[in-house]
């Protein structure tokens, strides 16, 4: 059962019964096992974090290969120190069944250009994803704030970064603190396209999965706990009640893809828009509909040159030099919502076109899109509302 399928049966009580043997079969898959607690982020530096953190999973990671430390520097939270540092600090927080890899073109383009960068770990991420059963929003804030404060003892010019959830953290945690230089938001998960989701939270208490697929991804989960799409929608209620009411005036960088099937992309643009109020703003459009604000630019996503047809969720922050999810990247993503025939043909080598999760065009096999044929031209667009020193 697919993920959106699963959710969607949560907006009928009458269907518990099915539900329990639908969605929540058990299984002895040590991907779908639970670890005994989650790991500590409360280190008193980044480095002893990094070092508790590798060893934390060590013990709980599923691994796929026989190269462990391979495995685990992939997904590890990471310090990228600047050759010549300008004196500020990014801090970048992934999604939901991520990992900070999500953030490693993003996080080298921005050491690139001086500042102290660094990636966490939303804790129940990078183990496994029965994993995902145990985090409450608590601690993913904690995490982000934590760190924060950590990042601020190296450099009092701070900018917050996220992906999908983690980009509903990151304005929350902005919008709290006043200190805060901007934000880049990639993806921003304001609003579930589904509205199944805001029953997660009840649904968590009789069912433990969400969606259960197998698992062949070093570096994100195909899976998803019930807990752990509770936890998401968690994040869009209180980053929503952050900005009610109240405008958000400081710079801000954002990029989605029109074709996303995850996100309300409409909904998070509005906020953009007219929430969002500081002059050095840009919101990246990959998509089809000509844009009027002169704080938008629109890329075109149908690239046929490319086999790209559309934008997706995923591909926003990845190079296409990237060795694992670029345009030669060994880690393709087949599961991407279509017939099972396709599926197992892209997996079997066929060629394939890329696109959002769950786009279909007759004869023609889809993988997930996973990075951005655009990323110079978003980085640079990304600098310049960064570089910008109007408040």
């Amino acid at each position: 059962m697919t993920r959106i399928s699963c959710l969607a049966l949560l907006a009928s009580a009458t269907v518990i019964a099915g539900l329990l043997t639908g969605c929540s079969n058990a299984s002895a898959d040590p991907a779908y096992q639970v670890a005994n607690e989650l790991p500590d982020y409360n280190q008193r530096s980044f480095e002893q974090y990094r070092e508790a953190t590798k060893l934390w999973l060590n013990d709980n990671r599923v691994f796929m290969t026989d190269n462990h430390e391979q495995e685990l520097d992939l997904v590890l939270p990471t310090e990228y120190r600047p050759t010549h540092p300008n004196g500020k600090g990014v801090l970048l927080v992934h999604g939901l069944g991520d990992s900070p890899y999500s953030f490693v073109d993003v996080a080298q383009h921005l050491a690139d250009k001086g500042y102290l960068v660094r990636t966490i770990l939303l804790p129940g991420h990078a183990s496994k994803a029965g994993d995902l059963a145990l985090p409450s929003l608590e601690d993913w804030q904690g995490v982000v704030h934590h760190h924060i404060q950590l990042l601020k003892r190296q450099t009092p010019s701070l900018w917050l970064g996220g992906y999908s959830t983690g980009a509903n953290l990151a304005t929350e945690a902005a919008i709290k603190d006043p200190t805060i230089d901007g934000l880049l938001l990639f993806s921003p998960a304001f609003e579930p396209t589904s509205t199944a989701v805001r029953w997660a939270g009840l649904a968590s208490y009789f069912v433990t999965w969400a969606d259960q697929d197998p698992e062949d991804n070093p570096l994100r989960y195909n899976s998803l706990p019930m807990n752990g799409a509770a936890v998401y929608y968690q994040t869009t209620e209180v980053v929503k009640q952050a900005l009610k009411g109240r405008s958000y005036d400081k710079p801000v960088f954002m990029i989605m893809s029109e074709a996303d099937g995850i996100i309300d992309t409409g909904y998070a643009a509005e906020v953009f828009q007219h929430t969002m109020t500081h002059p050095n703003k840009h919101l990246v459009w990959q998509g089809e509909t000509k844009a009027t604000d002169t704080h938008i630019s629109r890329f075109s996503m149908k690239l046929p040159e490319q086999r790209i047809a559309n934008g997706s969720h995923q591909g926003l922050l990845i190079s296409p030099d990237n060795p694992l999810y670029g345009i030669n990247g060994s880690n393709i993503i087949c599961g991407n919502g279509q017939t099972p025939e396709h599926e197992q043909a892209c997996i079997n080598g066929a060629p394939v076109w890329f696109s959002s999760w769950g786009h279909q065009e007759p004869g023609k096999i889809f993988a997930r899109l996973t990075y951005n044929p655009y990323f110079t031209q978003s980085m640079a667009l990304m600098d310049q509302v960064m570089d910008k020193t109007t408040r």
